[in-house]
């Protein structure tokens, strides 16, 4: 019985380092399309300050 006992131990924890692998590869993702979605948006304003067409205008008289 000790023997069958271990094995379902093992099998249990087995099952729950896939779900830490799984939360900590969902984890990544969200801050990889987070760092891209900011990464996109940086170079959005780069482009519009290039063409003059930024948000702030600085006009001087």
């Amino acid at each position: 019985m000790e023997v069958s006992s271990s094995t379902s131990t093992q099998a249990s924890s087995g099952f729950g380092q896939t779900d830490i692998q799984k939360k900590a590869q969902d984890v990544q993702k969200q801050q990889i399309e987070q760092l891209l979605q900011s990464a996109q948006k940086q170079s959005q304003e780069v482009t519009a300050q290039k063409t003059g067409m930024g948000g702030s205008l600085n006009i001087t008289g």
